[in-house]
């Protein structure tokens, strides 16, 4: 007979405070979309995180969980982790019906073709079964010569041998031809930075070819500007390249993570990052902006990464900044901060070196801004009419880690709580709005969260 009377344990964050119980497709979606795969964060290894992720998928429809996937790769950017969900699925009935659609929306580049193959094999090499190979088939064909020039590489998994595995089929004689080369090794070398440099090719020489040629996307561009500095390009034609850079969609924290490495070409990046965000469109209203600078907040994204999770919670303030019609920003940690009003790196500074980097009381700052009545909810938050209410506050945006030591009251406006990590329980949840993930794909959340609202 099953016991009834059982001591109901309260499920806690990692410093101590009460966390929700929230449903199974959440608890996937939170460990998904702040996830680079397989990396440790400051509370938890990325084996536990990777392992829960599996094991999570099987309480949740096969459909949510492809839905998911899907917009963590598309949406989110992340590249291991739908990969990984769509292995997963390959290995239950119900699941790994749908995997080869899911494949073929997830490869977006060629390399994830063997990334994925990969992750398959983690565990041991094991035949494909129709599914995976009919989704890697299917995103063969939508890769011209130079994108498969440029991720042909050397490896354990080549696309080579990929494509005999899946058995495509070429859509018309040039995509054969096409495909005969690249199982012949024939394929005309790209002319991308990687290529060059790998052949040996004079590095002052090639940068500063690629720059002038516009050849080098801004991604590549914003990673690539120490090595340029070190190779003796000259400073004209960098800081040249930065002001023609295509900045659409490249996020604040890509800006960052470039001029902690070249501080010298601050205010060229500023000007190239304040282009990008003149883009966005107006947060109505009036908004308090919180973010968490506690201790765990300065771990690295990634064992390679050259920023933090505060990095990246820097950049959606400074995002957010520039969107909201009117902000007031604070920190909290130990303590609760007014941030001066800045913009751009300045803002980022000024967040950074608010207070010291300590504990997470985010419940503490919660009610501090509620009981100083930083926050004004005298009115509804819109009249009958849908306008916004003159004089009220609209929203509080928190980032966070979600690994607070105190108990978080509900919010007295719009509360959104954006989670940038993939720790398994957190505080964000009830009444507030929850989001996942540090992408510009939050704010376009919140957006149109609030234009279904109105």
């Amino acid at each position: 007979m099953a016991r009834l009377n059982i001591f109901n344990r309260k499920i806690k964050t990692h410093e101590g405070a009460d966390a929700k119980n929230i449903t199974d497709e959440l608890k996937l979606r939170r460990s998904v979309m702040s996830c680079l795969l397989w990396e440790n964060q400051f509370y938890e290894d990325g084996i536990s995180i990777a392992d829960r992720i599996s094991e999570i998928i099987l309480k949740v429809s096969p459909e949510q969980v492809a839905s998911i996937a899907v917009e963590a790769r598309s949406k989110m950017k992340l590249r291991h982790i739908p990969l990984l969900i769509a292995r997963e699925m390959a290995r239950y009935t119900g699941y790994k019906e749908k995997v080869g659609k899911l494949l073929n929306d997830l490869i977006m580049r060629p390399d994830e073709i063997y990334e994925f193959l990969s992750i398959y094999w983690k565990n041991g090499r094991q035949p494909l079964s129709s599914q995976i190979k009919k989704g890697i088939a299917k995103a063969f064909i939508k890769f011209d010569e130079y994108q498969l020039a440029k991720y042909n590489r050397d490896g354990a998994v080549k696309l080579r041998d990929a494509l005999f595995l899946c058995h495509a089929k070429p859509k018309d004689k040039d995509q054969e031809i096409l495909w005969k080369k690249l199982i012949e090794n024939g394929l005309a070398s790209p002319d991308t930075w990687e290529v060059n440099l790998s052949k040996g090719f004079d590095k002052k020489d090639t940068w500063q070819r690629l720059l002038k040629e516009n050849k080098l996307g801004p991604l590549a561009l914003l990673r690539n500007i120490r090595n340029m500095q070190d190779a003796g390009v000259e400073e004209d034609i960098i800081l040249n390249a930065i002001k023609k850079m295509n900045v659409e969609r490249i996020l604040p924290f890509r800006f960052i993570a470039a001029v902690q490495k070249v501080p010298k070409f601050e205010e060229a990046l500023e000007k190239a990052m304040f282009k990008s965000l003149e883009m966005q469109e107006k947060l109505r209203g009036i908004t308090i902006l919180l973010v968490d600078v506690s201790g765990s907040m300065d771990a690295k994204l990634s064992q390679k990464s050259d920023i933090s999770r505060l990095d990246a919670a820097c950049g959606l303030a400074m995002l957010l900044r520039e969107i909201c019609e009117k902000v007031e920003v604070f920190t909290f940690s130990c303590d609760i901060k007014s941030v001066p009003s800045r913009r751009g790196f300045a803002l980022r500074d000024a967040i950074v070196n608010s207070q010291a980097h300590s504990g997470t009381y985010l419940g503490a700052a919660v009610k501090f801004i509620y009981n100083s009545e930083i926050i004004k909810t005298d009115k509804p938050f819109c009249d009958k009419n849908f306008n916004y209410m003159k004089g009220q506050t609209h929203r509080l945006i928190v980032i966070t880690d979600e690994q607070s030591h105190d108990k978080i009251p509900n919010p007295k406006c719009l509360g959104y709580m954006i989670n940038i990590a993939s720790y398994k329980n957190g505080v964000g949840y009830g009444e507030w709005v929850h989001v996942d993930g540090w992408s510009e794909a939050v704010i376009d959340y919140i957006r149109c969260y609030e234009e279904i609202l109105l």
